[in-house]
């Protein structure tokens, strides 16, 4: 069982986390690569569960931030459900294709939910996933027809997408870099797949969050401890929500060049460190 993470511990992982959830770089690389740093075990079970957990924050702060179209796309749903006559709105196609997206991430994190917490936590995967995955959104950036907005998104779209989320269980692969990758392949616009990769987050990570807090909560209060993790929770809210504003706003006239990049160059260093001995890969 891990030490207690100091105050200004949490406040670190915290930032890290509400800043890069979001952002096509791999929140938890960067969690991973700081506790390694910080001298905790990154697969102790304490840790895995804190990592998952403090995403709690970054989920609320996509909910606030998204709070009426969050509104109108659930009374939507709930009406379609209701009356088969009420169906035919865009509301209810995006709703239900959201659904429809957000449920293979959740089976598959379910059959290998121990592999993902322990083998692929090694910094050998997560530096060769960075740098591998950069290659495919550099190819879906550069190939993208930007096409179609959020009013064509179907089905067949987030199904497509929500499988290639789960690529993103491998850590260094990134949740929103692989959605967002899916949804330009598929022709939708960047402010779109962006958007998009917001809303099938939501139910992905809660299910992860509430997963972890139900089985792991011992082993919390054992290990890292509750306070930290609260502390860190509170502060990712704080940091994402600044983060998805600042997102939504760059990605309406940039492309994720700098984004690959910058996980490229992560990649790298994380390799170079594993490589020379400086950190260790578990």
């Amino acid at each position: 069982m891990s030490e207690q993470l100091q105050f200004w511990e949490a406040l670190l992982l915290g930032t890290i986390e509400g800043l890069t959830e979001f952002l096509p770089v791999s929140s938890t690389a960067h969690l991973t690569l700081t506790e390694k740093v910080l001298g905790y075990e990154i697969d102790a079970p304490d840790v895995t569960a804190f990592t998952a957990i403090i995403q709690l924050g970054a989920i609320l702060a996509t909910v606030i931030y998204f709070r009426d179209d969050i509104r109108r796309i659930v009374v939507a749903l709930i009406a379609g459900l209701r009356d088969p006559g009420r169906r035919s709105g865009p509301d209810w196609r995006f709703a239900l294709a959201v659904v429809i997206g957000s449920i293979p991430i959740g089976v598959v994190g379910l059959v290998f939910k121990d592999e993902i917490e322990t083998t692929l936590r090694s910094l050998w995967f997560i530096g060769s996933a960075l740098i591998l995955w950069s290659g495919v959104m550099a190819y879906a950036d550069r190939t993208a027809t930007l096409a179609r907005d959020e009013a064509d998104v179907t089905r067949r779209d987030t199904l497509i997408i929500g499988l290639v989320q789960c690529l993103a269980l491998i850590p260094g692969v990134s949740r929103s870099g692989a959605t967002m990758s899916a949804g330009l392949l598929r022709g939708l616009d960047r402010v779109t797949v962006t958007r998009l990769s917001f809303f099938l987050a939501m139910p992905a990570l809660t299910a992860a969050t509430a997963l972890q807090i139900a089985t792991e909560h011992e082993n919390i209060g054992g290990g890292v401890g509750w306070p930290a993790t609260i502390v860190a929770t509170l502060t990712s809210f704080v940091v994402a929500y600044a983060a998805v504003a600042w997102l939504l706003r760059f990605i309406a006239g940039h492309t994720y060049t700098i984004f690959i990049a910058y996980r490229v160059a992560l990649g790298m260093l994380v390799l170079a460190l594993v490589a020379s001995g400086a950190v260790g890969a578990t």
